[in-house]
């Protein structure tokens, strides 16, 4: 009995045991309960209050797309209000890839319609590979009407793909202004890197001249649409916007018909001129020759064509006028003049003695004149006037190379003259550091006399060359510039572009005016540039020179003809006109011309005639002079000369003799006279002369006593001379 009693006592206990567990459990499925609820009124109080803003975004931008509105570039134009850069009205086809299911199948099933190139293809491959899948991306630029139409019929077809409408640029003037107003090209990957998340939507970038150079006003800024879209994403109406700020208008101090005027002078020769008012320092007129025709890189040139202008050795897309240097022979030598005057090394009357060869004391290498029988007694005027090379080559020894450089460089040469172009080099001034540097040789006097007729490591531009050559004119050094106004909108007045302050050229305007008297001398009878001057209503002043491009050795150095264009002597030309009121400089470089007064000097004249009487040059049929004035009779000249000869069989006569007389003699002294002849007898000897011996001296020295050289007018051969005067033996060709 008592066992059984335990028994029951044990039961009851248990039973008492599992009801306690069941309470537990209850209570933690309500206290989960609990918790879960008030998660889920968290949640819903972080979504419908905290998040409240965010989501209500959210759904917005689920029923609406911002669309970026790309501004209206700014228009480009003359002084005269033509266009240079206009903006044109297509249709271009853009693809959004995330809508796409297979992009490759449908660029493949697009080209079956619309005409589409492998460039064009090859460039969406790389866009799409490294942007965002919403944005568009333009697979074809400038879709023309057929296309268009043979779309419309298919485009059910083709989810995600739009005809969108744009502006696109157009250059009407071609090639004309090529190298100043430059062009746009397609926006590339490493454009979007510069360009940033905010002007992405851009298609085009200004990628050379003014384009670039003003890029950031030209192209405004970017606004925006909301516009309100379906479930197929199009756009159903627009919701709100924020107008695109379009971009700068830009107005040039260039002058078109000016600009056609220097094309029409050079004709088919290569090389750059440029005009300045000396005035305000605008540039009138720019040319660099050959050209090309920016309107072929605007929407993407074709590989044809880039091959063709890569391929050749002119080099048409090489601005000549900011990135190529050439020596600038005897147009430094009024800035030379200035130097001597201004250090007081030189006065007006001062004179030297030209005997037709210069030597430095203890050689026996000359350096000769203009005329190899010497222009006698000459002063500042007729040294500039007759380009007499010996009143340089004493100025510049007595300035000594660090004097000469400081007054140089205050000229602006061997620096960038700060024209609105990217790009522009600043040259070489020579100097005992510039030689080391490069050649890693020191600095000797014979450096400095070649320095003083602009030979040697001189490297300078048509642009450093015309601001000189303003400051002369005007009295004033000024900052070159292409654009002379801007206007942010078309119904907003034109705001004149603030330029630096000019820097006076010399603190002393007398001796300025003497150098001006010599610039005149030049374009007057007995001056190197007279025929340029025949007949002109206007006075003109000027400096011819001549720019060697390489050292001729060897057979080549035989015939000029046998180099390239592009390896002969430039021509060169500096001026201003009218001389007493000056209102156009200009700088002229004819590559492959010869001699400055021959060729570059009569197109200063027909520019100066196209700015200041409004006569265009004659395309075929003309000569030095301008047609209309009457030929006149060559005035009395210090040298006088028989009349030329030059012709192929006297040419091989007169080196014959030379060659029998120094073969049998051991040395000869020569005298040729006539231009023509003259001039190709002494290419060939110099062939001769630049070759050495194993001493290093001139495999000629001691056997070639005198070359005489009537009518080189700059004298820019060097000829070794001996010194022994048993060797003088005279011979007359």
């Amino acid at each position: 009995m008592a066992h059984l009693d335990e028994s029951w006592l044990d039961d009851a206990g248990h039973l008492e045991r599992c009801d306690s567990r069941g309470s537990l459990r209850a209570l933690a499925m309500a206290g989960l309960v609990l918790v879960c609820f008030g998660l889920v009124l968290a949640r819903l109080y972080f979504l419908q209050v905290i998040r409240h803003e965010d989501l209500l975004q959210q759904a917005e931008n689920n029923r609406t797309a911002v669309v970026p509105v790309v501004p209206t570039r700014g228009e480009i134009v003359d002084r005269n209000g033509l266009l240079l850069a206009e903006n044109v009205p297509a249709f271009r086809l853009d693809v959004t890839p995330d809508k796409v299911k297979e992009p490759a199948r449908l660029v493949a099933d697009l080209a079956k319609i619309i005409a589409l190139s492998p460039e064009d293809i090859e460039r969406f491959e790389a866009t799409r590979k490294t942007s965002r899948g919403f944005r568009p991306i333009t697979l074809k630029l400038r879709v023309s009407e057929e296309e268009m139409a043979r779309f419309a019929v298919d485009r059910w077809r083709y989810p995600g793909v739009e005809l969108v409408p744009y502006l696109t640029r157009r250059y009407p003037y071609g090639d004309l202004f090529a190298h100043i107003v430059g062009y746009v090209g397609r926006v590339d990957e490493k454009d979007l890197e510069q360009l940033g998340e905010i002007n992405s939507a851009l298609t085009h970038i200004g990628k050379t001249g003014l384009e670039r150079y003003y890029d950031e006003q030209l192209r405004g800024k970017i606004g925006y649409e909301k516009v309100e879209t379906n479930v197929e994403g199009r756009a159903l109406r627009v919701v709100g916007r924020l107008p695109a700020q379009a971009g700068t208008d830009l107005r040039l101090s260039v002058d078109a018909t000016l600009q056609q005027a220097i094309v029409d002078a050079f004709g088919e020769l290569e090389g750059s001129a440029i005009a300045v008012d000396p005035r305000t320092g605008e540039i009138l007129a720019m040319v660099s020759l050959p050209s090309y025709d920016p309107n072929l890189f605007v929407n993407g040139i074709s590989s044809k064509d880039f091959r063709i202008l890569n391929e050749n050795p002119s080099r048409p897309q090489f601005n000549r006028l900011v990135l190529g240097g050439v020596a600038p022979g005897s147009t430094l030598k009024p800035l030379i003049a200035l130097a001597g005057l201004d250090s007081g090394k030189r006065r007006p009357e001062d004179t030297v003695v030209s005997t037709g060869m210069f030597y430095l004391p203890g050689t026996s290498r000359g350096w000769g004149d203009a005329s190899r029988r010497g222009h006698g007694v000459t002063d500042l005027r007729k040294s500039i006037s007759q380009s007499v090379n010996t009143y340089y080559y004493r100025l510049a020894l007595d300035l000594g190379i660090a004097q000469f450089d400081e007054y140089m460089a205050h000229y602006g040469f061997g620096q960038p003259t700060g024209i609105d172009l990217r790009g522009e080099i600043g040259g070489i001034l020579p100097s005992p550091q510039a030689k080391l540097k490069a050649r890693r040789e020191r600095w000797y006097p014979g450096d400095t006399v070649n320095a003083a007729i602009g030979q040697g490591d001189w490297k300078v531009t048509p642009l450093q060359l015309v601001r000189a050559t303003a400051g002369l004119a005007d009295g004033q050094l000024r900052r070159p510039h292409l654009v002379a106004q801007t206007r942010v909108g078309f119904d907003r007045p034109w705001e004149p572009v603030p330029q630096p302050p000019p820097v006076p050229i010399s603190p002393n305007p007398a001796n300025v005016e003497v150098v001006r008297q010599g610039m005149q001398d030049t374009m007057r009878p007995g001056g190197t540039g007279w025929r340029v001057a025949l007949g002109a209503p206007y006075l003109m002043a000027g400096k011819t020179g001549t720019a060697q491009v390489i050292s001729r050795r060897g057979t080549a150095a035989v015939d000029p003809r046998s180099l390239p264009m592009h390896l002969r002597h430039r021509s060169l030309f500096v001026g201003f006109a009218p001389a007493d009121n000056p209102t156009i400089a200009i700088a002229i470089a004819v590559e492959g011309g010869g001699y400055g007064g021959s060729t570059a000097g009569p197109m200063a004249r027909k520019i100066f005639d196209a700015y200041l009487l409004g006569k265009m040059p004659e395309k075929e049929g003309e000569e030095g002079v301008p047609s209309g004035t009457a030929p006149a009779t060559p005035p009395a000249s210090p040298t006088p000369a028989p009349a030329p000869r030059g012709s192929d069989a006297e040419l091989a006569r007169v080196f014959a003799s030379l060659r029998a007389h120094v073969s049998a003699a051991g040395y000869a002294a020569i005298v040729v006279v006539g231009h023509g002849t003259a001039q190709r007898v002494l290419e060939r000897l110099d062939a001769q002369l630049s070759a050495t011996d194993d001493d290093g001296r001139p495999a000629m020295f001691g056997k070639v006593a005198v070359v005489s050289v009537v009518g080189n007018e700059d004298g820019a051969h060097k000829v070794v001379a001996s010194t022994d005067s048993a060797a003088m033996k005279a011979m007359t060709l």
